[in-house]
């Protein structure tokens, strides 16, 4: 039986795609998280599941222990913020470039056939032309972006050095269920859907014509799993946007929640964030083509679900 290995698996993300591979049933999942920025509730319907590891990604010999014997590794662990990598720089050097390049070592050690990282569609930074694609030279305007790239680097580098296969997916602004709307770095869509059930204006940052690939997590699980599978020859080394190749403002999106909602609430707006890039679209030929990517989620249905986790929260 396989093993699958989901760090940061108590976060948004990784629990979605324990939750993917649970549902898969082709092997044992063990998740490891330090709950810096992951949350045991998102694992708790599935926890007798699942082998847990309370495991920091900077503490290597731990680390090391569970990946090692696993069939594939989804490194997902990260402080996954371009604000808070302004503010708080050392830390998010610490976790996102020094920890991912631990994982790659405990990879190279422990036998794992193939790591999928999480990479980040900041590294484009700002681009003249829209979509992005792979081939554009990356243009990071902050820490994070800096930090994400690099550990894709290293996933291509350390794979061709040591005999593993690596795979990296961009995340293009990533939405969904069980994203954390309470830090003032989270996801804007999860603010926003705070924000609409307690009837309360949201600030938007800049002038609100800030626009998004925004991607439904489901999307984005699949994804993950595809890249899991896909033959070695074709994808091992690469690097793949994961988004659904559209494109949506701020303004925009919070103008659909209020029709969702049938409610007028007019947004607040504050000064554009330092690091921030303007417009972000993915082009999607290389991972429809390589991994089969077929986005399931328009951006409405995939709001829609959103906004009805969220209230059955509340």
């Amino acid at each position: 039986m396989k093993k699958y290995v989901v760090t940061g698996g108590a976060g948004f993300i990784g629990s979605a795609i324990v939750r993917g591979l649970l549902q898969r049933g082709d092997g044992r999942v063990a998740v490891i998280d330090n709950f810096l920025t992951g949350h045991a509730v998102n694992l708790d319907e599935v926890r007798a599941d699942i082998e847990m590891h309370t495991v920091d990604i900077r503490s290597y010999t731990a680390l090391a222990s569970a990946i090692r014997g696993a069939d594939v590794v989804f490194h997902e662990a990260a402080i996954p913020s371009v604000p808070r990598s302004i503010h708080e720089p050392a830390p998010s050097h610490e976790v996102n470039i020094d920890g991912t390049f631990n994982v790659l070592r405990a990879a190279a050690e422990g036998g794992v056939r193939r790591v999928v990282y999480a990479a980040s569609s900041s590294a484009y930074g700002d681009t003249e032309v829209l979509p992005k694609v792979e081939t554009m030279n990356p243009n990071p305007k902050s820490p994070y972006a800096v930090q994400k790239l690099t550990g894709e680097y290293y996933c291509t580098a350390l794979a061709k050095c040591y005999g593993f296969e690596a795979v990296s997916i961009r995340y293009f602004n990533v939405y969904g269920p069980r994203q954390d709307p309470r830090s003032p770095y989270s996801g804007v869509l999860s603010v926003f859907c705070k924000a609409i059930l307690e009837r309360t204006s949201p600030t938007i940052f800049g002038d609100g014509l800030t626009s998004r690939d925004f991607t439904y997590v489901d999307d984005v699980v699949a994804l993950n799993l595809s890249a899991a599978d896909a033959p070695a020859a074709a994808v091992s080394g690469n690097v793949y946007n994961g988004g659904n190749g559209g494109r949506v403002t701020l303004n925009e999106a919070w103008d659909l929640l209020q029709k969702i909602e049938g409610v007028t609430i007019p947004a607040k707006y504050g000064p554009a964030r330092a690091g921030d890039v303007r417009d972000s679209q993915a082009d999607t030929v290389a991972a429809r083509r390589d991994l089969g990517h077929d986005p399931q989620f328009t951006f409405e249905e995939g709001l829609r679900r959103t906004l009805e986790w969220y209230r059955s929260q509340s």
